[in-house]
């Protein structure tokens, strides 16, 4: 296992962190709106598991608006008033690695540790997704500050991860949150690592996780990862269709087509991905300023593709 953290797979813990925002706090927000009979939980329709508001509204700022300093507003509310929800954290600590604050990035990665440890008592199936993923995080913060140098270490908060999944999976198998999170895991750890097979992870996710926006677009960046354009364009459409006021969205849509145009030479598909980019960076001011760098620097290639095609 230690070949997982040789370049350039040692990027794993920190790509799946970053797609957080794609991965963890990425993997647990909802449109409260759609499920209103359990607004206290936006992944159980029976059976409900108890979320404060103020972290519900963080959800929505984030994964409906793709607004992080409004997210960031309640999260900060969230930890006062709703000290115990180890989500509220967790989207702390992913809000930090967003904004490559590696200090709070550990402080909140401990913290949602802690809570989740805390509150296996009282939620066992929560208490031990919430401590995989608070290990997860700090596995996180290792490799970024240590690098490969950090792999051995790295590799013991991964075992722990799967130890705690395999606990809250002997709980409630099918429960749609401990699916999306460990699904988003699982792909992401399939698209990267050689000699795996994502195939049973989209499974997991098509099957029981939720909610279905999140599980579109965990999908969809697996195909773009994995190069199959077409499919990943299909479940990008399908993700926007649910969260068409999120700019994320728009530049996962913009990766997808220009790299298919540039792949199929083809001018349209180039021209419709610069304006997707435009789109995402229409609302720029309330994405992370290095992700918004970062969709300026992906039109400009795009841009530049359809220039050389003249």
């Amino acid at each position: 296992m230690a070949k997982w953290f040789s370049a350039p797979h040692a990027t794993v813990f920190a790509r799946i962190t970053s797609f957080a925002q794609a991965t963890f706090t990425a993997a647990i927000a909802f449109n409260l709106s759609l499920n209103p009979a359990f607004a206290g939980d936006p992944f159980r329709t029976s059976n409900p598991h108890n979320i404060g508001d103020k972290t519900e509204a963080a959800f929505k700022a984030v994964f409906q608006k793709g607004n992080y300093p409004e997210a960031d507003s309640y999260i900060q509310q969230a930890l006062s008033s709703e000290p115990n929800e180890p989500l509220a954290y967790a989207m702390k600590a992913s809000l930090a690695y967003a904004n490559k604050d590696l200090n709070t990035l550990e402080t909140y990665s401990t913290k949602t540790l802690e809570i989740g440890q805390k509150l296996i008592a009282s939620d066992p199936l929560r208490g031990n997704l919430y401590t995989a993923v608070g290990n997860f995080l700090e596995g996180a913060v290792i490799i970024t500050r240590q690098g490969t140098g950090g792999a051995a270490q790295a590799l013991g908060k991964l075992r722990q991860v799967y130890q705690y999944l395999d606990k809250a999976e002997a709980i409630s198998a099918n429960d749609p949150e401990l699916n999306l999170i460990k699904g988003y895991m699982d792909l992401l750890l399939a698209v990267n690592l050689p000699f795996t097979n994502p195939d049973e992870a989209i499974q997991r996710l098509e099957t029981n996780a939720a909610p279905r926006y999140l599980v579109d677009r965990g999908i969809a960046i697996a195909y773009r990862d994995l190069k199959n354009y077409s499919q990943a364009l299909d479940y990008a459409n399908r993700a926007l269709k649910a969260t068409s006021d999120n700019p994320e969205l728009y530049y996962l849509k913009a990766q997808i087509l220009s790299a298919q145009g540039k792949r199929q030479n083809n001018r349209q598909t180039l021209q419709d991905a610069i304006a997707h980019f435009d789109k995402a960076l229409s609302k720029k001011s309330q994405l992370p300023a290095d992700l918004a760098k970062q969709i300026e620097h992906e039109r400009n290639s795009a841009n530049n593709s359809l220039k050389s095609q003249n």
